[in-house]
C-alpha cells in the first residue's frame, strides 16, 4: 500500500507570496545551484539534520550531491518521497529545500522538514517560507497527521519516538 493515494498529483510549482520566489521539485540538473547552497550553510544544516539524517557531511562532494539529487528526482517521479527546492524567480539561486517523506516514526502519515541558506536566516523570505510550508502541506497534500520536524516537534524528541509500523 502506498503512503499517498494512487490518484494524488504532486504540485509542480508553488509560489511564495510576493512572487519573487517559488518551490518546485528538485532535479539532478540543480546540482550546480544545490551544492553551493548546501555546503555554504553546511555547519548550520548539520546542527539541524546531522543527528537524524547524517546530512550534510563535511566530506560531501559535488558528485555525491548530484547522485543524491538524481535519487530525489527518481523518488519524486515514483511518489516515494519529495524534495522541493526554493528558488528565486529566475532560478539563478537555490535558497533552501522542503522534504516531504513517508513517516519513519509512529503517529504521523507524513513528515516534513525544511531549511533556508544561511544568508536568508531571519529574513522576510524565511518568514514567508515558514508560513507557506505548513499551510501548503495542509491544503495541497493528502495528510491527516503531518509532522513538522524541527518545528512542532524537536529533532531529539522525534528521534526518541517509536518507529512507524510501515517504516
Amino acid at each position: 500500500m502506498s503512503w499517498l493515494p494512487d490518484d494524488f498529483v504532486h504540485p509542480v510549482l508553488v509560489p511564495l507570496p510576493g512572487g519573487a520566489h517559488h518551490l518546485r521539485p528538485i532535479r539532478e540538473a540543480d546540482a550546480p545551484l544545490d551544492y553551493p547552497a548546501v555546503m555554504g550553510s553546511r555547519e548550520r544544516l548539520w546542527t539541524i539534520f546531522g543527528p537524524a539524517w547524517g546530512w550534510p557531511a563535511d566530506t560531501m562532494t559535488y558528485e555525491a550531491d548530484r547522485i543524491d539529487l538524481l535519487r530525489h528526482e527518481k523518488e519524486i517521479a515514483a511518489h516515494q518521497s519529495f524534495n522541493y527546492a526554493l528558488f528565486d524567480a529566475a532560478e539563478t539561486a537555490l535558497l533552501g529545500c522542503v522534504y516531504i517523506d513517508p513517516p519513519e516514526k509512529a503517529g504521523a502519515d507524513g513528515e516534513v522538514a525544511w531549511w533556508v541558506v544561511d544568508e536568508l536566516v531571519g529574513s522576510e523570505v524565511e518568514r514567508a517560507f515558514d508560513e507557506l510550508v505548513p499551510r501548503w502541506i495542509a491544503t495541497d497534500w493528502p495528510f491527516e497527521r503531518p509532522r513538522l520536524l524541527g518545528r512542532e516537534i524537536s529533532w531529539s524528541d522525534w528521534l526518541a519516538l517509536p518507529e512507524h509500523p510501515g517504516a
